[in-house]
């Protein structure tokens, strides 16, 4: 069997298209997953002992648990459970959110708690409230030590994206399933897909290190 280059370029604008739906959920996903990852990262550092309890059974509960089963149960068991329809869509973006934010929180937790304590303290001999001290001293310290991990999660969740295929989310995946299924032509289009989604972590990857050496204090 001869590699077609021409099923490729026929596949090509179907395969955009779903490019373009990975990217809108991947982008959603982790802007509302590092909100989310954030505040309960802040919350499990520095919360009272009900807050940070809460926070961190969302964590146990969401990383012990599989994304497909989480947005399977947003996707189908939530309209059950509250009489709502939920759209495939956002089905796979809050499944995204939900399931980033857990990881993003350990992520934020551990920075915030790896700054010196003297910083801290610095902060409260000066006289400043403690969401201006997180806001200015602990949090740009604890930020340049979170960009790797962080950009381990966003490449994880990109790739988690394609896991979306289960409720029909038309994502690059579900894509390359589609028109491989009408043509039979399961090489091309799956290295197309694969190189597809290297490009994007590709991407995803030398951004993040661009921020990471900006940020490095020399």
């Amino acid at each position: 069997m001869e590699f077609d280059w021409a099923v490729i370029e026929e596949a090509l604008p179907n395969l955009l298209t779903g490019t373009l739906m990975t990217i809108k959920i991947t982008f959603w996903g982790l802007a509302g997953g590092f909100l989310l990852g954030a505040l309960s990262g802040v919350t499990r550092a520095y919360g009272n002992a009900i807050l940070s309890g809460i926070a961190q059974v969302y964590v146990a509960v969401i990383r012990g648990t599989p994304i497909v089963v989480q947005v399977m149960f947003i996707y189908f068991a939530l309209p059950l459970l509250a009489d709502i329809r939920v759209d495939a869509e956002f089905a796979a973006i809050a499944t995204l959110i939900i399931n980033s934010g857990a990881y993003i929180s350990e992520i934020v937790r551990g920075a915030l708690l790896s700054v010196h304590k003297g910083l801290k303290e610095a902060g409260q001999a000066m006289g400043l409230p403690f969401h201006k001290i997180l806001l200015h001293i602990i949090g740009p310290v604890a930020f340049r030590r979170m960009i790797p991990p962080l950009g381990n999660q966003c490449i994880i969740s990109l790739k988690d994206s394609s896991l979306f295929i289960v409720i029909g989310v038309a994502e690059l995946t579900r894509q390359g399933q589609e028109i491989m299924a009408s043509n039979f032509r399961a090489v091309e289009i799956w290295s197309a897909v694969a190189i597809i989604y290297l490009i994007l972590t590709g991407l995803m990857a030398l951004t993040l290190h661009l921020v990471e050496k900006r940020m490095r204090i020399i």
